[in-house]
């Protein structure tokens, strides 16, 4: 790795505004605009400035590569000239090796394991970014919210079903720090997390409406420095059907019945998704009729409603050859006009 110091003309000693006063002074001398032979040096003057003014990436950048602070480096109040720097340049550019005091630091640092001097780096680093704070506060995850379909006969009676969630969580390689040794985490590319699919159980409980919300705790999104998990929530959509709808906690039921039993009325089995039940048609009734079946509709929060059936006549899609003549000696017999008063009403 290139020696930033050496490029900018400072010593790890300088402060903020000597390395901004070096580099504005050698990107002057060395801008393409000003100076074409020199777009590779002014590259590697950026750089450097760009590393060595950011007190976090400088922090960094000077525990990886050996450079501390100690009282054998020397801050000088000089400035270093645009020639000066070009020489420096030439020669870290064309000799890895340092100072004798930078190569002396650097020596006793490759001494020490190379497992504790890599957790050392992270630890201070670690201890840098949170120089304020003795311990992070914990940190609740957040929450995670989806939508589930389920069918008028599930919200009646329940049902339990498989779900597939995305959580993001704390990636287990950098431990959510993003990076490892000053590198970006490999594994989670530098954003901290990664994703896991998980197949959770979900029971959704009897009489549930349409746009309901299910909790379900700590099986969000993973919380931070030991923080807990958040929560799942799953908003309830009911898939339409024709036949059946909902009226608070009444259950709206659309049934057909044939022309024989509105004219004669009598007893009918209507299915019902716990068995079916018996309704009482009395004669001529007609189509739209309704009829309440108390008791019979959504028990929620101590509450029970109603069972509505709407009754609609509708003619059999196959008749015999002898109800067809039935029908026709029904018209013979029948005076009636029911269309002639329609334009009075």
């Amino acid at each position: 790795m290139k020696n930033y110091y050496s490029i900018l003309g400072v010593t790890p000693d300088s402060s903020e505004a000597e390395i901004k006063s070096a580099y504005r002074r050698l990107a002057r001398k060395f801008h393409p605009d000003v100076n074409p032979d020199g777009a590779s040096l002014f590259k590697d003057i950026s750089d450097a400035y760009e590393t060595l003014y950011d007190a976090k990436k400088r922090f960094q950048y000077d525990t990886i590569n050996g450079f501390f602070k100690s009282s054998s480096y020397k801050k000088e109040k000089q400035q270093t000239s645009p020639n000066e720097a070009q020489n420096q340049y030439k020669k870290t550019s064309t000799n890895s090796n340092s100072t004798d005091e930078e190569k002396s630091v650097y020596s006793s640092k490759t001494k020490m394991d190379k497992q504790k001097f890599s957790k050392k780096i992270n630890d201070i680093f670690e201890g840098f970014t949170n120089s304020k704070k003795e311990k992070p506060l914990p940190v609740k995850g957040a929450d995670i919210y989806e939508e589930i379909s389920i069918s008028i006969k599930e919200a009646i009676n329940g049902t339990e079903r498989m779900i597939n969630v995305v959580h993001a969580m704390e990636c287990p390689h950098c431990k959510g720090r993003k990076f490892i040794n000053g590198n970006v985490c490999p594994i989670c590319n530098g954003s901290g997390e990664k994703t896991e699919h998980r197949k959770i159980s979900v029971k959704v409980p009897k009489n549930i409406k349409n746009g309901a919300k299910l909790r379900i705790k700590s099986e969000g999104n993973s919380g931070e420095n030991g923080g807990k998990n958040g929560d799942l929530f799953l908003k309830i959509k009911i898939e339409p059907n024709s036949r059946i709808s909902f009226d608070g906690n009444n259950i709206v039921y659309n049934i057909p019945i044939t022309p024989v039993e509105a004219v004669l009325g009598g007893k009918i089995l209507v299915p019902a998704f716990d068995g079916n039940f018996s309704l009482k048609i009395p004669p001529k009734t007609h189509s739209g009729q309704k009829f309440r079946l108390a008791g019979q509709g959504l028990k929620q929060n101590g509450k029970i409603g109603d069972m509505i059936v709407n009754v609609h006549i509708e003619i059999p899609c196959s008749l015999s050859d002898d109800e067809v003549r039935l029908y026709e000696k029904l018209k013979k017999l029948s005076t009636q006009n029911i269309r002639e008063n329609l334009l009075n009403e």
